[in-house]
């Protein structure tokens, strides 16, 4: 990718989840990209500013934060600046196993979605899709992605949980009880129970009110604060109840706590600290 020093920011970087390819966030104030194709299906929300572009020999356009923008593989196309501020972007770049590549014409006629719920979906996993990111929730996040976009290509629609809904939350609860420390992704889980990933994830919400990647990520912190107050270095406790490192660990036990697990623990053995 063509940069142009301080005119430029970016980052990238390919997560261990199945389906995504490589995550791209970028800052251009002044960049044009020349026409090329990708392998990969392209799918783009801005933060800010406008992109102009040309799909196929139609061009098109994209302003503020509104549009989601999907470019099919094995397309031509060129994208770029309109404004003198530019524009901020994140793509993400996905495999056939999101969206078959048959469904490619389909985008051509109609790459620019005004869809307010898909691009929060596509927020929501950016978010989840930090260089070190929480797997299961990654996965909940692209699935209903898929989903969305699927909607809008196939005309399909997500069916509502139905009386199966509380079987198929037990037996997703009991899959993440027995495995908290090495955790599950989301598709061995649907295999398992022989569920769509999207119904599976709704019918656990509907019985436990949270859904699977939140209720595993606290089982995880109520281990680990049993771990440490029985004086077990942070390090040690990341690894056991499941996390890459420690920085994995803090990030979530604040988020839960207020405070580190460091300092959690300090707390403990001292009541006086504060």
């Amino acid at each position: 990718m063509a940069g142009d020093g301080f005119r430029t920011s970016i980052s990238a970087w390919r997560p261990p989840v199945p389906g995504i390819a490589e995550v791209f966030h970028a800052h251009f104030t002044d960049h044009a990209y020349p026409v090329h194709t990708h392998d990969t299906w392209d799918l783009m929300i801005l933060d800010a500013g406008s992109v102009d572009f040309a799909l196929d020999r139609r061009r098109h356009g994209v302003s503020g934060t509104a549009g989601v923008l999907l470019l099919p593989p094995g397309i031509p196309h060129d994208g770029r600046t309109v404004t003198p501020s530019g524009f901020r972007k994140r793509n993400l770049y996905l495999d056939d196993s999101v969206l078959p590549r048959r469904w490619a014409g389909r985008a051509v006629d109609s790459p620019v979605f005004h869809d307010a719920l898909l691009r929060h979906r596509i927020h929501q996993l950016h978010a989840a899709l930090v260089p070190v990111g929480d797997m299961l929730e990654a996965e909940s996040r692209l699935a209903f992605v898929r989903e969305r976009l699927h909607s809008h290509l196939a005309v399909l629609q997500p069916r509502a949980p139905g009386r199966e809904a509380n079987r198929l939350a037990t037996g997703l609860r009991e899959l993440l009880d027995s495995r908290t420390d090495v955790g599950i992704s989301l598709s061995e889980a649907a295999a398992v129970l022989h569920a769509h990933p999207t119904h599976l994830i709704r019918c656990f919400k509907q019985t436990y009110g949270l859904p699977p990647h939140t209720y595993l990520t606290g089982k995880r912190i109520d281990r680990a604060r049993r771990l440490l107050l029985t004086g077990h270095r942070p390090a040690e406790v990341a690894t056991t109840v499941g996390y890459h490192d420690q920085a994995h660990l803090n990030r979530h036990f604040t988020r839960h706590l207020g405070t580190t697990p460091a300092r959690y623990q300090r707390t403990i053995a001292d009541p006086r600290r504060t």
